[in-house]
């Protein structure tokens, strides 16, 4: 599909080198910057981002270690630091204000965002939002220094595969094709993104808590779908109540990969919440 004016770029942010796509990006436009989920990647906004450029200037990240980015083995996974690497990449394109379109962990990146930097963002939109999830295991981070404890890991995410796993995150399978798997699975063939994702069991200091979430005063839009197996509907229920200036709408017949299933719903009910 062709896309306006599109650019792909990476920058060295705190010593890792980051992945990002510009699209129709111009000064004259509000920007949205989108924030990948879970072993995702900015792939998994493909569908939505032509729907946003009319309106737009679009940020899409890779954040370490998906997609294109650095799959680095001395950056520390804390969200805290992935929220920096947004903020910093915010001000390096010289962006003020911007809108931050998050699906699953990539919820809590821009909600971890806001907390550190509220004058950076505009308003927030979470997309089946990741929440309230403690800490790894204190014997799985125990676990993770032992050697070769990546190939755990890789064996582990190899058990359903890539085909599996998408089956487990959509509602209506037929939707998975070739063109889907391979773009999910390509990010995967490098052994260092289990590597550095053994590195991130370590570092995840755990999800926002209700407290910090009460704190985050930016407006923002909660979109769910109902059959989500992976972060169900009552998690976004119970954000939309701990996020005081919060919008919460689901869709039926649609599960956690919201940006694939729903592209359409979502960009209108986004021009709605943001005009």
């Amino acid at each position: 599909m062709e896309h306006a004016s599109f650019s792909s770029h990476f920058e060295t942010i705190d010593g890792v080198s980051v992945y990002y796509e510009l699209y129709g990006y111009t000064p004259a436009k509000p920007a949205i910057v989108l924030v990948h989920g879970f072993l995702s990647s900015s792939f998994s906004f493909r569908r939505l981002i032509p729907l946003l450029t009319k309106d737009f200037s679009v940020i899409a990240v890779d954040l370490p270690p998906f997609g294109q980015s650095e799959k680095s083995l001395t950056f520390v996974y804390s969200y805290k630091n992935l929220a920096k690497l947004i903020t910093q990449l915010i001000r390096k394109l010289h962006l003020n204000k911007v809108i931050l379109v998050g699906h699953s962990m990539g919820g809590q990146i821009s909600l971890n965002t806001a907390k550190l930097e509220p004058d950076l963002v505009d308003k927030i939109i979470l997309l089946c939002s990741s929440g309230y999830l403690s800490r790894s295991h204190y014997g799985l981070i125990l676990s993770s220094y032992l050697p070769y404890f990546y190939l755990w890991i890789k064996t582990w995410l190899a058990r359903k595969g890539i085909d599996g796993n998408l089956k487990n995150v959509v509602y209506d399978l037929n939707m998975i094709d070739e063109e889907m798997i391979q773009g999910y699975m390509k990010p995967f063939s490098d052994d260092k993104i289990f590597m550095a994702l053994t590195r991130m069991i370590r570092h995840r200091e755990g999800d926002l808590s209700s407290e910090d979430l009460r704190s985050i005063e930016v407006p923002s839009l909660l979109i769910w779908g109902e059959e989500d197996r992976v972060v169900p509907l009552n998690i976004g229920k119970r954000l939309k109540q701990d996020i005081q200036n919060s919008t919460l709408i689901s869709f039926q017949k649609t599960g956690h990969l919201v940006p694939e299933e729903k592209p359409e719903a979502i960009h209108q009910h986004m021009l709605q919440f943001l005009y």
